[in-house]
């Protein structure tokens, strides 16, 4: 696929559609490339919008993703897809005719998860997902003098935290989980990130919810279902995000947990077609073969340029794509950084000094196999141990005698075994 007469669509104008763009020409397609986006933004950095820019640090165009090859493409921003039609190959846009394609990269992300019965329209209940959310929510602690409520426990939610506090705002922690990013990490490092934001000033409500809420023009009431009640400056929604796969309804791909691939990236059961990043559910042969999304920075980047290089090469000829996950956070000055699939784990080992109390990292086995590392404040360790972690989880398609051993699986629903063991290098 690189005649000049050939047309490729990129549904999705971020981090994932952007990375695939450039791919696609660096490969040699030569034809017409089109980016449709449903924000009025061209691609920007999204980590920093609960980091430096809601802090003041960074403003808009410091955010901007600057292309490193020469795009020639025709970008129609603030035009969301409203649907597929695989076997035409058309996309329907809102306001302009239909859209035909030669090849298309899906790559439209997530969107922020709502939470029933709360009032999302109330000028100072926010989520956090786009630049224009992170605006208004600055505007909004800028002119509060009351507690911040975050809700939610995991990683947006704990940065999130962090930065309010650091900005000199009280901060309410609110996660119905009884561990912070326990779904992640596990019990024992959520308990000591849960800590640390103690440590900081914030006050932290585990195992509770929002039970309801009282309006005002001043500010909002939350009554919690531990007995408090919280008169709140703001409140951000911070519960997770579900793939954008409305438009997709009727097409026949399978949207039950975002876009179904193959191991190529190739959209199951349509021709032609490739997702990539956030919305892309797919088998990382390296860990197995169930399908499993990746909601990280660097796995946005990999996946479009491997989506684009396997809608080049057809689905017969591409090459699976087997990445090892790595991403990373920081709250209060502290990094952590993670590579591999933790939530695969099933015991816990230390692998140098202790990541839950201060500098070390941690091993995630699933039996005797090591399937992930989270490093605290241990940048040369974590270098040592993603190495070893990359020989010890080996594609199961990548030697014949490696497909005969058992494969590390997810463990059921309540039979988690958070144990630690040790485990020498």
């Amino acid at each position: 696929m690189t005649g000049r007469s050939e047309h490729i669509a990129v549904v999705g104008a971020g981090l994932a559609g952007l990375r695939a763009a450039e791919r696609l020409r660096e490969k040699g397609f030569a034809g017409e490339l089109t980016i449709i986006g449903g924000e009025h933004h061209l691609p920007y950095h999204r980590p920093p919008l609960s980091k430096q820019f809601l802090a003041g640090e960074l403003g808009a165009r410091d955010l901007a993703l600057p292309s490193y090859v020469d795009l020639d493409a025709d970008w129609r921003l603030g035009t969301p897809v409203q649907r597929l039609n695989p076997a035409e190959r058309l996309l329907y846009v809102h306001g302009e005719p239909p859209l035909s394609y030669d090849g298309l990269v899906i790559a439209t992300g997530v969107r922020s998860r709502t939470l029933p019965g709360a009032p999302h329209r109330h000028p100072r209940v926010h989520m956090l997902r786009t630049i224009d959310d992170a605006a208004a929510l600055q505007r909004s602690l800028a002119t509060s003098d009351g507690p911040c409520v975050i809700v939610g426990g995991g990683f947006t939610a704990c940065e999130l935290a962090s930065t309010v506090r650091e900005l000199g705002h009280e901060v309410i922690l609110v996660s119905r989980s009884r561990v912070l990013l326990g779904k992640a990490l596990g019990p024992p490092v959520g308990r000591a990130v849960a800590d640390l934001h103690r440590d900081h000033g914030v006050q932290v409500h585990l195992g509770t919810e929002v039970r309801n809420w009282v309006r005002n023009e001043w500010g909002i009431g939350v009554h919690l279902t531990n007995g408090k009640f919280i008169v709140a400056g703001c409140v951000v929604l911070a519960v997770g995000g579900v793939p954008e796969t409305d438009w997709l309804y009727g097409s026949g791909v399978d949207i039950s947990d975002g876009v179904l691939c193959g191991p190529t990236c190739h959209v199951a059961g349509i021709p032609d077609v490739v997702a990539a990043g956030d919305v892309a559910r797919w088998p990382n042969r390296r860990f197995g073969p169930t399908p499993r999304r990746v909601e990280h920075w660097l796995n946005a980047v990999e996946m479009g340029r491997a989506a684009a290089e396997s809608l080049l090469a057809g689905r017969a000829a591409a090459s699976p794509f087997q990445p090892m996950p790595r991403f990373w956070s920081e709250q209060y000055g502290v990094r952590f950084q993670a590579a591999g699939v933790p939530t695969l784990g099933r015991r816990m080992a230390r692998l140098s000094g202790d990541a839950r109390t201060g500098p070390g990292v941690i091993g995630y086995l699933a039996r005797d196999t090591l399937v992930g590392v989270l490093g605290r404040e241990s940048p040369r360790a974590m270098l040592r141990w993603t190495e070893r972690l990359a020989t010890s989880t080996v594609p199961v398609d990548a030697h014949a005698q490696q497909r005969a051993k058992p494969r590390a699986q997810a463990p059921r629903p309540g039979r988690r075994e958070w144990t630690e063991a040790r485990f020498s290098a």
